[in-house]
């Protein structure tokens, strides 16, 4: 075995025993040679580590593999693996508590959480790549950040684990990030002023779920094919000014779905200059709403633009400057607004309010086979959903 020795201020190291050796006698910086070091690692100091290509930290198994627990502390470069497996005490790749805590171009394999920062303040991830157990009947989440003010998830991919979450924290940053084959693509919690930007959410259950937050403002993203039963491109239940911008909502069962959203009208929920297109129901309403503007978007090919709940409508939301690809109206004067409103109705819906048994049937093929005759043969709903005065003629993207 080398022993220690110093290379310009760098402590270099080749054995876990030297790793355990230079962190407690207080090394500023630590470069850990290539090879695979078996241990738990706590640190509780600034200190810089980094790894090389093919240095991998193996945990025991038991508990979480890297514990950062301190201020100024950075770690980079390193594969991390083998976590424990206790839901209760999370055992994570790299669990991390402080401030301005840095864990760059890491890879964090075969554990059940892969990143967690709690209560880490100022704290960033960047370029990370966390790669679950989709076949492991136990999951943790991919990425997750608890009371961490001020923190950032920049250009980090997560594949096959449960959730990203952001819970508890306000001022986070998001940007570049991809999801794919997972539960949540991200899900807030009592957050407030959250950027998300560049995201790529792909093939997850849900793409975005925003609960009891505010001030929670994503743009040019891709949220895609959340197919099944509870699948949605964005969710937002009982939160305000929230705000979505130049986003692709491709190929969902639904792409959006608001939930008595926003709390305070005063403080509205605003989708623009975005994608719809291709979903099983564009937008849906769990009940009829305010405070929701829907401008300037396209919305394409979706089998229904837009669906409510409970028996309501959403002639309550502001809706104009919308393309819609099943408008059939026309541009005579070319100022390129429709000369006529475009309107969704539903038939299903008229029939229910006059009949309240047909409601059994409510979200039957049958019911659902009216609305569409309905859209495409306006004459025989008396249902109005939904009205856009001045519909797009063009594409707008």
């Amino acid at each position: 075995m080398l022993p220690l020795f110093l290379c310009v201020g760098v402590t270099m190291v080749e054995s876990p025993r030297e790793l355990h050796t230079a962190l407690e006698e207080g090394a500023a910086e630590i470069a850990i040679a290539p090879g695979v070091f078996t241990g738990n690692w706590t640190v509780h100091r600034p200190v810089r580590i980094t790894g090389s290509e093919g240095t991998v930290l193996e945990g025991t198994g038991v508990g979480s593999v890297l514990v950062l627990n301190g201020d100024d502390i950075v770690v980079e470069r390193l594969a991390v693996r083998h976590s424990g497996r206790r839901n209760t005490s999370e055992d994570a790749g790299i669990k991390a508590s402080g401030a301005r805590i840095e864990i760059s171009d890491v890879v964090v394999t075969d554990t059940l959480f892969g990143i967690t920062l709690e209560q880490c303040k100022a704290c960033v991830i960047d370029r990370a790549t966390v790669i679950g157990s989709p076949d492991d009947p136990v999951q943790g989440d991919g990425i997750k950040l608890w009371e961490s003010h001020g923190s950032a998830v920049t250009r980090s991919y997560v594949e096959a684990s449960r959730d990203v979450v952001v819970w508890y924290s306000r001022h986070v940053r998001l940007f570049g990030n991809e999801v794919r084959r997972s539960r949540y693509g991200t899900h807030f919690m009592y957050v407030h002023d959250i950027d998300v930007s560049h995201g790529t959410l792909v093939d997850n259950v849900v793409g975005v779920f925003v609960m009891y937050s505010s001030g929670v403002h994503i743009s040019d993203s891709v949220l895609a094919g959340a197919r099944g039963a509870a699948g949605m491109g964005l969710g937002v239940k009982e939160s305000e000014d929230i705000t979505l911008d130049r986003a692709s909502i491709v190929a969902n069962t639904t792409g959006l779905y608001f939930d008595r959203a926003p709390r305070v009208e005063t403080e509205p929920v605003r989708v623009s200059a975005s994608l719809i297109g291709l979903n099983g129901v564009g937008v849906r309403l769990h009940s009829s709403q305010k405070g929701i503007e829907l401008a300037e978007n396209d919305f394409r090919h979706n089998t229904s633009a837009i669906e409510v709940e409970g028996g309501g409508d959403a002639l309550g939301l502001s809706v104009h400057d919308n393309h819609w690809s099943d408008y059939e109206g026309f541009d005579l004067d070319r100022d390129g607004k429709g000369d006529v409103a475009f309107e969704v109705k539903a038939l299903s819906r008229a029939w229910t309010d006059e009949q309240p048994a047909l409601a059994f049937f409510k979200e039957s093929v049958a019911m659902h086979a009216l609305d569409v005759v309905s859209q495409s043969l306006p004459l025989f709903a008396s249902k109005l959903l939904v009205r856009d005065a001045a519909p797009k003629m063009e594409v707008r993207r």
